[in-house]
């Protein structure tokens, strides 16, 4: 455990997540992606091991982060093993809050994803098993039941009618949804809320500076409707921090020069993706900070959004993501970096989000 005299340095504010419920996260969430066990899973040629990721969750901690989204996935289940055992080693349990996925597939067997009922409560008991927890606080579906590669499409009810029997066994407290059309969201709602289920409060969705469609109706939504939201690659997986130069053939890093470059090709599609990410360095060198700094800030200074989900590979990253909570930006700023953005495909259309 870290004593509480060296987690006094605190400079993170917390803040309910949403109005949906009293559950307090921090300004900024650790994700956890590349934690586990290099060379498993997708992400598995830029994963940091336990010795290598310890440091950074220090960190996190001594500056107010408490925070952690972790999944099923990542790693095919290794990030869970290192996550669980560095926070079970760092902190009592009343003193983080974690989130963990649950749909994708975690192997070849005919069940082994989507959101049918045996794969949520299957799901869900193995993500406790690694983790070595008694519950997650928060559960999200990594996608809608309908849009899970490979998967059968769940009925919805079967889908919310398994995440409720899991919030009621206590394994997880609250839930949460991620990456779909706001219709789709609603929808679920609805069905909950008919049949006295427990509901979403918050959503994890695609946005950034050069990856905007979800300002047309989810974000709305949401605002309206008190939920909180939690953007997923807040830095669109490095280009708005200058990993690569200006161009996909430019990475700079493990990250963008490996197998997930074309990941990222497929997500960033907008004739301005670079353009916008040059305004950003910019803005940066009148600031004295970083890109990445300006990218968080801008994403900070919009009122729904309420904890963006950062990754980083080094202390100082995520000592610069947690500066950039300072940061205030001007009117004239924020509009000379959303001037370029042009409308591109909603992702969620295609198949790539």
């Amino acid at each position: 455990m870290l004593a509480a005299e060296e987690r006094k340095g605190s400079r993170l504010r917390s803040l309910r997540l949403g109005e949906r419920c009293g559950l307090r996260v921090s300004r900024l969430t650790l994700g956890t992606m590349n934690f586990g066990v290099p060379g498993r899973g997708h992400q598995g040629d830029w994963t940091l091991d336990e010795d290598a990721a310890r440091p950074i969750f220090e960190k996190a901690v001594e500056h107010g982060l408490f925070t952690f989204d972790c999944a099923d996935i990542y790693g095919l289940g290794a990030s869970e093993e290192v996550v669980g055992k560095i926070l079970r080693g760092m902190l009592g349990r009343d003193e983080y809050v974690l989130t963990t996925k649950v749909s994708m597939p975690m192997g070849r067997g005919a069940n082994q994803g989507g959101l049918s009922r045996k794969h949520v409560l299957e799901g869900i008991d193995r993500s406790l098993q690694r983790l070595g927890l008694d519950y997650v606080d928060q559960l999200i579906i990594h996608r809608h039941p309908h849009a899970i590669p490979g998967q059968a499409a769940a009925p919805i009810e079967e889908t919310m009618g398994a995440l409720h029997d899991v919030v009621k066994a206590g394994k997880a407290l609250y839930l949460g949804a991620s990456s779909m059309f706001a219709w789709q969201f609603v929808q679920l709602q609805h069905v909950a809320r008919a049949n006295g289920w427990t509901e979403f409060v918050s959503m994890q969705n695609h946005y950034n500076l050069v990856y905007r469609e979800e300002e047309r109706e989810m974000l709305p939504y949401c605002a309206e409707a008190g939920i909180a939201v939690m953007p997923w690659s807040p830095l669109a997986r490095g280009i708005l921090t200058g990993s690569y130069r200006g161009g996909f053939d430019g990475g700079s890093t493990d990250r963008s020069q490996g197998q997930d470059r074309e990941r990222t090709e497929s997500l960033y599609r907008g004739r301005n993706t670079f353009a916008i990410a040059e305004r950003v360095v910019e803005v940066a060198g009148r600031h004295g900070c970083t890109p990445a700094q300006i990218a968080l800030a801008w994403l900070l200074a919009k009122p729904v959004v309420t904890s963006p989900v950062v990754g980083v590979s080094k202390v100082s990253q995520l000592e610069d993501l947690i500066a950039a909570t300072r940061i205030e930006l001007s009117e004239d700023d924020v509009a000379y970096l959303e001037e370029l953005y042009e409308p591109v495909e909603n992702l969620l259309s295609s198949g790539h989000s």
